[in-house]
């Protein structure tokens, strides 16, 4: 008689002793055959996903010491400020043109807010990201993503490991947390500096300025309270 039942299954996580990755395996058992002596067979089967999280500097001894190649997800305007040398760029999201009136009414609310504080371009999950990865590396290729944050690379390793890539990489907090010269760059900037655009970016000046001309405002009336009365009257009201 066949034996009948569900599938069990649990998680298991390793820790290497000599390094912080971290390896996730799901090990499923079902039962595969007939009852023998009142107990069904079971067979496991094991589905590894090996995406390693690591420090910007765990992260270049991957590439210099184990051969890993480096994709860079972020957008075109974050990878002109500054990349890694070598590495490839296949950004996960693309600027978004569509002309649609939904599309453009978020847009222009984009540039007017996120685009203008932040220096983001309004975008789209690119359709091609994981093919366009395939073309210059392919699924037996050890690969380490790297974003400005994280979050990005994170999402882009969970889509290339459902396409078959075993041995990913990331770098938990994305090289906004990789210390100056840790990677040789390109660009104009440093690479954890390569997220701050718009108006963020001058914000420190405009705030150093508007409290100099306050503390002088504030000297001004002290010393010359007169003069300050008169000037402030010549103000239309």
């Amino acid at each position: 008689m066949a034996a009948r039942g569900l599938a069990t299954c649990c998680w298991s996580t390793t820790l290497s002793s000599t390094s912080h990755f971290r390896t996730s395996s799901l090990v499923v058992k079902a039962p595969t055959g007939r009852l023998s002596r009142g107990k069904p067979l079971w067979r496991s089967y094991v589905i590894r996903a090996e995406v390693k999280y690591v420090s910007a500097e765990e992260a270049k001894k991957l590439v210099d010491s184990e051969g890993y190649s480096i994709v860079d997800v972020r957008d075109t305007s974050q990878f002109d400020r500054a990349h890694i040398k070598s590495c490839y760029h296949v950004p996960l999201f693309i600027e978004n043109k569509d002309n649609d009136i939904g599309t453009i009414v978020k847009r222009t609310l984009h540039n007017n807010f996120s685009g203008l504080f932040y220096g983001l371009p309004f975008t789209k999950p690119n359709p091609e990201f994981v093919q366009t990865v395939k073309t210059q590396l392919p699924p037996e290729s050890k690969v380490l993503i790297v974003c400005q944050e994280g979050l990005r690379s994170a999402a882009a390793a969970d889509k290339l490991e459902q396409a078959g890539y075993e041995n990913i990489a990331c770098i938990t907090s994305g090289l906004q947390s990789a210390k100056p010269g840790t990677f040789d760059s390109v660009g104009s900037t440093e690479l954890q500096d390569a997220g701050k655009a718009g108006l963020v970016t001058i914000q420190g000046d405009i705030s150093r300025v508007l409290g100099a001309i306050l503390v002088c405002a504030l000297l001004f009336i002290t010393f010359f309270p007169d003069l300050a009365e008169k000037l402030l009257g010549l103000i239309p009201v």
